[in-house]
C-alpha cells in the first residue's frame, strides 16, 4: 500500500498509471527490486528523446529506448489509444521481434493464426467458386519459426506496449499536439526546443530533447517541419471500404485469408479476426468516392460478391474507407541527425498485405538501438545516417510491391495475384527485408550458408551448455542493446583451435583492445544512465549476458560433445560467458533439419573457425572465417573485430576517437580493410 502512496504523490508527467498486478508481481518475486523502481531518476522536461505519436511505431520506439535507460517522452494528440479499426496483421518477423522484447505471449494467445490463403472467382454467368488454396508461408520458400500471419487488433498490441512502458515508468502525454521545434544549445552540444499545444486547456508547452522522432502518421506535422522531406506519391484510381464485425454466414472459407473476385461486382478480401470478428475489404468502383460510400453500401457489396452464400452481420465494430496511395518521404531525418520520422510519417501504402504496422514497428526497431548509442556518445554520425539509408530502401521496396499487389487484387486476375504473392513471400513475412552493404553490413561472400550480412539470422536450434536446454539461438540472448559476437569453433579440442580461442580472448580483454575501450565507455555510460530494472529481470537475469561488457555479448558455438570439455577450461572471455556457450547437437529440432553451424555458414573445412557479428536488432553485420593452421589468427580475428566496430562506433573524447593507432584505417566506404 505504501508503494501506491509514493507513486501517486509524484508529478503527473513522470508517473504512469502503474498496473497493480505489475507492482504486486515485482513485490512477490523480489522485494529488493522495488526501491530501484521507485528511486529511478526523473527527466523533468529535459529528455534524451521526444517521440510524437503513440501508435505502434511510436510505442515500439519508446519501449526500446525505455528498456535501454534512455530518458524518453511520448506525446500524442489523441485522448486515448486505438480502440477499434486500423491495423490488425502481425507478420512472422514482427512476432520474432516481439519475442526478443518478451512481449509476444499475450498476442500469440489471443490472436488468430492464419496459415492459408483461399482464392475464389465468379462471373456474370457463373456463381463464385474456389479456384485455389495455398499455404501462406511455404517452408520451401521461407524459413520461419511462426509460419503464419497473426491477426490481432492494433489496440491490443498498443496495450501490450503501453503496459511495458508503465513497467519502465513512462506514461503517454495525451492531448499534446506537436506544433514545431527550434535548435538550441544543450547538454550534448545541441538540443531541440519542442513546442506542443495541450487540449482541452489550449496551453502552449515547451520541452527540450536531444532527439525528436515523428511517429505521427501519414499527415505528420513533424515531417512538415523537417526541410526536404516532401513525399513522392503514386495515386491510384482505387477506393476501398473496410468493415469489422461479427458475421452470420455459411461461406466456407471465412476463417482463412480469402480473396474473392466477381467480374460483375468487384473484389472482396476477407480477414479472420480475434473475438469471432471478420474484417472485410471491398473494392469500390471509380464512380464512387470515399465521400459517398457508407457502411450499408459496403455490407450490400459484400452480400452481392459472396452470393449465393448467406452474409449477415450480428454486430459491426468499425467502418472506414480510403483511397489507395503509395508515398515515401524524400528524407527520414534532418541534416543535423537530431530530428527523424518513422512509420506512416515516412511512408504510406495500401493495407491489404498487412505491411504498414509491421514496417512501421521495424523502422523504430532499427532506429531505437542507434539512438541509444547516439545518446550515450558511442555512435559516430554515420551510424545514425544508416537509419535513413536502410529504412528508405525498405520503404521503396514496399511501395513497389504494394503497387503491384493492390493492382492484382483490384484487377481480379487470381493467377497473377498468386504469383505476386509467391514472388514476394519472404518480403511479406519480414524475413526478406534485407539491407545493402554499408558501414554496419560488411559484404562478405566467403560462406555459402543462410547467414548473410544485412539479413536476419535464420532460425536455428542448439543446446545451451550450462543447463542442457535446447534453445532458439537467435532469440536466446535478451534484447539489452548489445551486439552479439558468435565465435564458431566446431572442434574445441584441436591445438590450433585452442590457441585461436586463447589469443582471441586475451587480445579482446586487453587494455589496447578497441572493444575493451568501448566496453569501458559503455560501462560508464550505463552507470550514469542505467537501464531500469524490469519485473522479469529476476527470471531472465540480464547480468548473465553482460559478463564481459554491456555493449558486447560473446557467444561460443561448437560441435564438441559436452562431456569432452568443461566451461572452466575455456579462456576467460568464454568461461565468464557461461550462459552463451552452445552445443550444435540438435538438428532434429531445426525447421530444416540442419545443424546451426551448417545452416549459418554452410560447410566449414577441417581447421576452420568463424565469427558472426550480429547487430542489436538481430541483423548480421559481418562474417569471416579463419584457418587455425596459420600463425596468430586469434589476434588477427580480434583486430578484425576492432576494425568492424570502429567503422561506426567511437569512444567519445571531444569528437576524437580514443582508440588511436591501435585501430587501422578504413577504406573509402568506411568498411574494414
Amino acid at each position: 500500500m505504501s508503494i501506491v502512496i509514493i507513486l501517486t504523490a509524484l508529478p503527473e508527467h513522470s508517473v504512469p498509471r502503474v498496473d497493480e498486478t505489475i507492482m504486486a508481481g515485482i513485490d512477490h518475486n523480489s522485494p529488493s527490486m522495488i526501491p530501484q523502481i521507485i528511486d529511478e531518476h526523473r527527466c523533468s522536461d529535459n529528455y534524451d528523446v521526444a517521440i510524437v505519436g503513440a501508435g505502434p511505431a511510436g510505442l515500439t520506439l519508446a519501449v526500446v529506448l525505455a528498456r535501454l535507460g534512455i530518458c524518453t517522452a511520448v506525446f500524442d494528440e489523441r485522448s486515448g489509444q486505438t480502440n477499434v479499426g486500423r491495423a490488425d496483421g502481425i507478420q512472422p518477423k514482427t512476432i520474432e521481434t516481439l519475442q526478443m522484447l518478451g512481449l509476444a505471449d499475450k498476442l500469440l494467445r489471443d490472436g488468430v493464426k492464419v496459415y492459408d490463403i483461399c482464392m475464389w472467382r465468379g462471373s456474370a454467368t457463373s456463381q463464385i467458386r474456389r479456384i485455389g488454396r495455398q499455404v501462406h508461408y511455404p517452408a520451401s520458400i521461407v524459413d520461419l519459426l511462426h509460419p503464419y500471419i497473426l491477426l490481432c487488433h492494433q489496440g491490443t498490441l498498443e496495450s501490450v506496449l503501453i503496459r511495458d512502458l508503465c513497467a519502465s515508468r513512462i506514461s503517454i502525454n495525451r492531448g499534446h499536439r506537436f506544433t514545431g521545434f527550434d535548435y538550441g544549445v544543450g547538454r550534448n552540444g545541441s538540443t531541440l526546443d519542442i513546442s506542443l499545444r495541450t487540449t482541452p486547456e489550449d496551453v502552449v508547452k515547451h520541452v527540450s530533447a536531444d532527439y525528436l522522432v515523428g511517429c505521427d502518421g501519414a499527415r505528420s506535422i513533424v515531417r512538415q517541419h523537417i526541410p526536404g522531406t516532401h513525399a513522392t506519391t503514386k495515386p491510384q484510381e482505387s477506393y476501398w471500404g473496410v468493415l469489422d464485425g461479427e458475421l452470420d454466414t455459411d461461406f466456407p472459407d471465412i476463417w482463412s485469408k480469402t480473396v474473392v473476385f466477381s467480374e460483375e461486382h468487384g473484389s472482396v478480401l476477407i480477414i479472420p479476426r480475434e473475438r469471432n470478428l471478420t474484417r472485410i475489404y471491398i473494392e469500390m468502383k471509380s464512380s464512387h468516392t470515399v465521400k459517398n460510400v457508407d457502411q450499408s453500401f459496403v455490407m450490400n457489396q459484400a452480400q452481392l460478391i459472396l452470393a449465393p452464400y448467406r452474409v449477415q452481420w450480428r454486430s459491426v465494430e468499425w467502418f472506414g474507407n480510403y483511397q489507395v496511395a503509395q508515398r515515401v518521404a524524400a528524407r527520414f531525418s534532418d541534416s543535423s541527425l537530431r530530428a527523424f520520422i518513422a512509420g506512416d510519417a515516412s511512408h504510406t501504402h495500401s493495407p491489404k498485405a498487412a505491411q504498414g504496422m509491421n514496417t512501421s514497428m521495424h523502422d523504430s526497431w532499427n532506429l531505437g538501438w542507434k539512438l541509444n548509442l547516439g545518446v550515450r556518445g558511442l555512435a559516430k554520425p554515420s551510424l545514425l545516417e544508416s537509419y535513413e539509408v536502410e529504412r528508405m530502401k525498405v520503404a521503396h521496396d514496399l511501395i513497389d510491391f504494394d503497387f503491384e499487389h493492390a493492382n492484382e487484387i483490384a484487377g481480379g486476375n487470381i493467377e497473377r495475384l498468386a504469383e505476386n504473392f509467391r514472388a514476394n513471400t519472404r518480403f511479406i513475412a519480414g524475413t526478406g527485408v534485407e539491407y545493402a552493404e554499408s558501414i554496419i553490413n560488411h559484404g562478405y561472400n566467403q560462406t555459402d550458408g543462410f547467414a548473410k550480412p544485412g539479413c536476419i539470422l535464420p532460425p536455428s536450434k542448439a543446446t545451451r551448455y550450462i543447463d542442457a536446454n535446447p534453445v532458439d539461438v537467435q532469440l536466446d540472448v535478451p534484447m539489452l542493446g548489445q551486439f552479439r559476437v558468435y565465435v564458431i569453433v566446431p572442434d574445441l579440442l584441436g591445438s590450433g583451435e585452442k590457441k585461436f580461442l586463447c589469443d582471441l580472448g586475451d587480445t579482446v580483454i586487453s587494455e589496447a583492445s578497441f572493444l575493451k575501450m568501448l566496453s569501458c565507455a559503455a560501462s560508464e555510460s550505463y552507470r550514469r544512465k542505467p537501464r531500469p530494472l524490469q519485473s522479469t529481470d529476476v527470471f531472465s537475469r540480464p547480468e548473465r549476458y553482460q559478463a564481459f561488457s554491456e555493449l558486447f555479448t560473446f557467444c561460443l558455438l561448437t560441435s564438441t560433445p559436452k562431456e569432452d570439455f568443461e566451461l572452466a577450461s575455456l579462456p576467460t572471455l568464454f568461461s565468464m560467458s557461461q550462459w552463451t556457450v552452445y552445443l550444435d547437437d540438435v538438428p532434429h529440432l531445426d525447421t530444416k533439419g540442419l545443424r546451426c553451424i551448417s545452416k549459418w555458414l554452410g560447410r566449414l573445412e577441417y581447421g576452420e573457425v568463424a565469427i558472426v557479428n550480429v547487430r542489436p536488432d538481430g541483423y548480421v553485420g559481418s562474417i569471416k572465417k579463419w584457418d587455425v593452421s596459420r600463425e596468430a589468427v586469434g589476434k588477427e580475428a580480434a583486430r578484425w573485430l576492432d576494425k568492424y566496430y570502429n567503422s561506426f562506433l567511437h569512444v567519445s573524447d571531444g569528437g576524437r576517437n580514443e582508440a588511436g593507432s591501435e585501430v587501422e584505417p578504413l577504406d573509402k566506404k568506411g568498411l574494414a580493410l
